[in-house]
């Protein structure tokens, strides 16, 4: 095959590739996610402020792109709590996913509010959830239940008050009702601490979950980036580690460990997903970016679980890893695509970055490869929304609990603070947006278009996309200190509360407005260079 005749093909798969919902890793048959999730954590003495911080950005465009608030509840005795499986749908305007009823467990008697994103990410008392899939072996999934991801967080967020608690209920429920997902990780923080839940079905047509939970450090950050991350545990030490009690009973069944080795949890039960660049890549470049005297290798089969931050982490540094694309690093994603033809000239691949710079380069040797075994940067283009979230203990749950949303790629959007216990939000964030179509009524659309479009010049856009948000953000963090002392002089906590949602409103639909102003600019002024 001739050199030019190889660009073609390769940036024929590459597209092929991206648009496909799902993959399969050559080397082992199985599935593989090309979508995922990245989630960053922070324990108290590692941040600049003392909160404790969990978040994520939900890297998938079938998910939902609507946000809204689930007051709590009371419910009586005979009340039940529905369950769903969901599965990919392609019946309306765009993909999603529709939610297929499949049974009920007990509903209790009470329920706490919260946020209801796609993955419902924090409740009224500060309990807050990131996540991310790492798929573990095809082998375990189960059908035979009621309770995937989704549906856990919002169980955890209704009627827990801490991680222990969410991750103890966890263990209660897919004991009785059976765990139907794949491999996940909820990074589950409150105001005291944060943990990593890692938890995998125990097979087909069984009924149940294995599980294994790691606490961060408190000085100390971590991330979860699409692989198993959790290794050696110590039960002796509860204060940092729990698993459920067939732990070791199903790897010894299944023959995958053996009493003679050393059990680690991320090669018993999902062994592949550290084969994975895509993850591997990520795990290093958050590291790297907040403790860089450790001076890790990029190519480097495992990292520590957490590492203590060279300075305490503020909520730019936050932003600043959830943009990143690996700018500065022999991984940038805004070189050229280059190739080389069979005469060894360098050709510029017509997909050349800096105009898509979430994507893989260099495609013909690439660093690592491509796809899941591949290159992808922690800002993605098709992410449908970021959470940075904090809970404080030294302030009443109302105030101390604030989720800093985004919408769409990180890199060409603004994080607005929302409040753990605001009544309402802006009617464009609870706008299903892709469902339907194209509209201007959704926020989430506002920032689609806005990151798609600076995507196509993202060398020169970006400094127009920096030019509104970075000083909106810088705004927004300096004031937040300020705005508090105001509400914790308000007086009652309904009083609060009011203060609270009214700025929730006011900064949400001001970021959406710029959105749509933003990008109309970038077609004026760039219309003739597209």
């Amino acid at each position: 095959m001739s050199g030019m005749r190889k660009i073609f093909v390769l940036i024929f798969l590459s597209i092929a590739i991206a648009s496909n919902g799902q993959q399969i890793d050559p080397q082992t048959g199985n599935r593989i996610y090309p979508d995922g999730c990245t989630s960053v954590t922070v324990g108290k003495k590692a941040s600049s402020d003392g909160s404790v911080m969990t978040s994520h950005t939900d890297d998938s465009h079938r998910t939902r792109s609507w946000v809204n608030i689930v007051p709590a509840k009371s419910h009586d005795t005979k009340a039940t709590c529905p369950m769903f499986r969901r599965e990919k749908c392609d019946s309306f305007a765009m993909p999603t996913y529709s939610h297929i009823p499949i049974g009920v467990i007990p509903e209790i008697s009470k329920t706490y509010g919260f946020i209801n994103t796609a993955y419902p990410c924090m409740n009224e008392k500060q309990l807050a959830i990131g996540e991310s899939t790492f798929g573990g072996r095809p082998e375990l999934v189960s059908s035979n239940g009621l309770i995937d991801c989704q549906r856990l967080c919002r169980l955890m967020l209704e009627r827990c008050t801490t991680a222990r608690q969410a991750i103890m209920m966890a263990d209660s429920l897919t004991k009785l009702y059976g765990w139907i997902d794949e491999g996940e990780c909820l990074t589950i923080a409150d105001k005291k601490e944060v943990w990593h839940f890692e938890i995998v079905g125990m097979g087909k047509d069984k009924k149940g979950a294995v599980w294994a939970a790691q606490r961060v450090p408190d000085d100390e950050i971590s991330v979860n980036a699409n692989a198993s991350t959790i290794k050696e545990i110590d039960l002796k030490n509860p204060d940092y580690f729990m698993a459920s009690s067939n732990i070791y009973d199903i790897a010894k069944e299944n023959g995958w460990w053996k009493d003679s080795e050393v059990f680690r949890f991320c090669y018993v039960y999902a062994p592949h997903s550290r084969t994975s660049f895509a993850a591997r890549r990520r795990e290093w470049r958050v590291f790297d970016l907040v403790a860089p005297s450790l001076k890790l290798d990029p190519n480097a089969e495992n990292y520590p679980f957490s590492v203590k931050p060279d300075k305490p982490v503020t909520l730019e540094k936050m932003v600043e890893i959830f943009q990143d694309y690996y700018e500065g690093t022999p991984f940038d994603m805004t070189k050229n695509l280059t190739v080389a033809d069979d005469s060894g000239k360098v050709i510029i691949s017509p997909l050349a970055n800096p105009f898509m710079p979430y994507d893989e380069n260099k495609l013909m040797k690439i660093n690592g490869g491509w796809g899941w075994l591949g290159e992808r940067t922690i800002a993605r283009w098709y992410t449908m929304y970021g959470t940075i979230i904090q809970c404080r203990d030294w302030l009443p749950d109302e105030i101390g609990g604030v989720v800093w949303l985004a919408f769409d790629n990180i890199a060409a959007s603004v994080y607005v603070p929302v409040y753990c216990s605001v009544s309402d939000l802006p009617s464009s964030y609870k706008t299903p947006g892709r469902v339907n179509g194209y509209t201007t009524e959704s926020a989430w659309w506002a920032f689609n278009r806005l990151a798609s479009l600076s995507a196509q010049r993202w060398g020169d856009m970006k400094n127009d996309v920096r030019a509104v948000w970075m000083p909106m953000q810088k705004q927004l963090f300096a004031e937040q200190a300020e705005f508090e002392k105001k509400v914790l002089l308000s007086g009652k906590p309904a009083d609060r509360i009011k203060l609270l949602t009214d700025f929730t409103m006011k900064w949400g639909n001001e970021a959406v407005a710029k959105a749509w102003k933003l990008g109309d600019f970038l077609w004026t002024k760039y219309d003739e260079k597209f």
